[in-house]
């Protein structure tokens, strides 16, 4: 870890983008994108439907 610091983390930053890309590259993409359709037809439709205003709306759910 270094001591790059600032508005946010550097290194945490980085960490995140290299395992997005490892993801995108590698894992279960279809599996989690199914997934993600289903939930948006199930039971949990309403909380992300709400959650998804707020977030339009920069605030949280």
């Amino acid at each position: 870890m270094s001591d790059r610091k600032g508005e946010g983390s550097y290194d945490g930053t980085e960490q995140f983008q290299k395992e997005q890309h490892k993801f995108a590259k590698d894992g279960p993409v279809k599996e989690k994108a199914r997934e993600a359709a289903e939930a948006l037809d199930g039971e949990e439709a309403e909380e992300l439907e709400r959650a998804r205003k707020a977030s339009a709306e920069g605030r949280s759910a």
